[in-house]
Formats: structure tokens, sequence, C-alpha cells
């Protein structure tokens, strides 16, 4: 009779784990047509765009005709920068002739999607770049605000400003992208929506609400930004702010079963920054000096605040990186997998 019970309780058992194996499998298959991935970081567009390129053909003329206005405008807004960092830092041109190149660059506006770069623009903004000044205004970046591409901008901005100019890849994968952008893409059992949104980060309260529910949240911050502002009127710190942008995303009610992924980046350009541009110049509490490893730590640390209740650390997945772009993508998915296969044991009970 011991036996027969036994073998019954077996077989009950093995109902029950194969009607959970049945629902777990279920889950994954109704959320491969469901699957969101919102991107919300500064630098989300190059990553999506590099996986287009590589596993989806790259871009048709077409589509790269779409960002011919975005590299103009990329272009103008980072040698207008260049002009005003230059006055408030009071420098002045080697070469007399750039002071007028200077006000005419300031004059320039791009009020309309039909604005063209001409080659008069765009040679005016080259001499401005040839200027032997230059250098020593780039040593001061960390007092203004500069988008991280700008001199790849101007050192193509005569081919940008030439008659029929079409974005190359390279172009494409450099330029800065505003609004939402979505790119569909298929990995293993996976077809994933990937939702841009870092071009809207700074009107997150409009539209946070309308991603509930997305499976994961990939929030990049780059290491080498503690020394770095964002353009505005108070030139906020962009790591700080980064840093206030990430409590708010994983504290928020929006995301209770999300899975937030951290990708901490460039821990090669704040090795090269450290020993010129201290950290503890920034973050004062700071005390590890120029070691990697003791600032990396601090960051992380700051990115995963002990006093956020809110923080579940099953749900967040803090990666420090120096790896391609590729390898990141890798660590997103696998984290994408992992929270799917999650959420699906909590709603059967198994967690």
């Amino acid at each position: 009779m011991g036996n027969r019970i036994s073998s019954t309780q077996e077989i009950a058992a093995r109902a029950k784990s194969d009607a959970i194996d049945r629902e777990l499998d279920q889950e994954f298959k109704s959320l491969q047509k469901e699957c969101k991935i919102l991107w919300l970081v500064d630098r989300a567009s190059r990553l999506l765009k590099q996986m287009k390129i590589i596993h989806q053909n790259g871009f048709s003329t077409e589509e790269l005709m779409i960002y011919r206005p975005m590299m103009y405008r990329n272009t103008l807004d980072s040698a207008q920068a260049i002009v005003l960092a230059m006055r408030k830092i009071d420098l002045d041109y080697v070469h007399p002739l750039n002071r007028e190149n200077a006000d005419r660059i300031l004059g320039w506006r791009i009020d309309s999607p039909h604005f063209v770069l001409t080659c008069e623009m765009a040679q005016a903004i080259y001499d401005l770049w040839q200027d032997p000044i230059i250098p020593a205004v780039l040593e001061y970046s960390s007092q203004y605000y500069l988008m991280d591409n700008a001199t790849y901008f101007f050192t193509e901005v005569r081919r940008i400003g030439s008659e029929n100019y079409l974005p190359t890849d390279d172009d494409v994968l450099r330029v800065r992208s505003t609004g939402i952008t979505e790119t569909w893409f298929n990995m293993d059992q996976l077809s994933l929506r990937m939702i841009d949104v870092s071009g809207l980060r700074s009107e997150r309260k409009k539209w946070i609400h309308f991603f509930e529910g997305v499976t994961s949240i990939v929030f990049c911050a780059a290491l080498s930004d503690y020394d770095q502002v964002w353009l505005g009127a108070k030139e906020q710190n962009r790591m700080e702010e980064s840093l206030v942008l990430f409590e708010s995303i994983i504290n928020s009610r929006w995301f209770l079963r999300t899975s937030v992924i951290l990708l901490l980046t460039k821990v090669d350009v704040l090795k090269d920054k450290l020993p010129k541009s201290p950290l503890e110049t920034y973050f004062p509490e700071y005390t590890g000096g120029a070691d990697i490893n003791k600032a990396a730590k601090y960051i992380l640390c700051q990115s995963l605040p002990p006093f956020s209740a809110h923080v579940k650390t099953d749900n967040t997945s803090p990666n420090l990186t120096e790896a391609t772009d590729t390898s990141n993508i890798r660590l997103v998915f696998a984290a994408i997998k992992e929270t799917i296969l999650r959420n699906a044991f909590k709603d059967n009970g198994i967690l």
C-alpha cells in the first residue's frame, strides 16, 4: 500500500511538473510576440544601429536620407558649441579670419526641415576647426557641453556639406537621434521590439507611463562622464544626472516586473581620465585617487544606492564593461531571457 501511495504521489508530482513546464513554455511563446525592451540610454541609438547593420543588412538609401538633416544639425550644433566655448573660456583664434567664421556660424539657424549645410558653411566650419587654438579649447571640455562625436563631424564636414551628400553607415552610427525609434530584432527564440527613447530622456514624465510592463529596460551610463556637463541653463553634471535618472527608473511604479540592465561603459576612457581630472573634484566624498578599480566600484555603488527601498537586486543587473558593443548586446539578451523566465516562475508560484 505504501508503494502505491508513493507511486501516486510521484505521478501527481510529475503531472504538476509537466503542467508547469507547459505553462512556462506557453508563457515564453506568448512573450515572443510581446517582448518589449526600452532603451533609455545616451548611447542606445548606436547599439541598435549596429545591430541593424550587422544583422539586418544595414540601411537602405531611403533610410540613409532620413539621417541627412540630423547630420546637418549635429554638425552645426557642434560648431556652435565650440564657438560659445571659446567665448566662455576667453580664448582668441590664431587666424583672424576665424573670428568672422565664428560670427557666421553662430548666425546660422536650422529652422526648417529643408535646411541644407552648404559647401560654404562646411568650409567655414572646417577652417575654424583647423585653427591652432582648438586643441587648447578641447582641454577645457569639462566646462562646456560638446557631443561625443563632434570631432568626427568636424573632420568630415566638407563631405557632409558636399552637393548630393548621402550619409554613410558610419555617419548614421554617430549621429544623435531624436524622438522615439523602434528596431525589431530576432535572437534565438526571442522576437524583440527595441524602443529607443534616449532622445526624449529630458521629457520622460510625459511618456514613461506608456511603457508600463516592458520586459526590460537597458540603461547605459559612461563612467567617463563624471567631469562632463549636459547642455542646459544649469549645465548639470552628466554623471549626476544619469544617477538621478537611474534611481527614478528603478523606483518607478510602472516597472515593478521589469528588469533593469545597467551598462557602465568606457572603463578604458575612465582610466585615462583619472590622473588628469580627479574624480574627487566632482564627488568630494570619493577617496580612491586614480585607482581604476576603486573609481569604478564607487560609481557602481552610487548607481545602486542602499537607501533605495524599492530596489530589488534580482531585478537589477549591473555590468561593468569596456567590451565591444556586440558583447554588450549579448549581456542584454541574457538578462532579458532571465527576466522572462523569472516572471513566469513567479506567476506560477515557484518564486
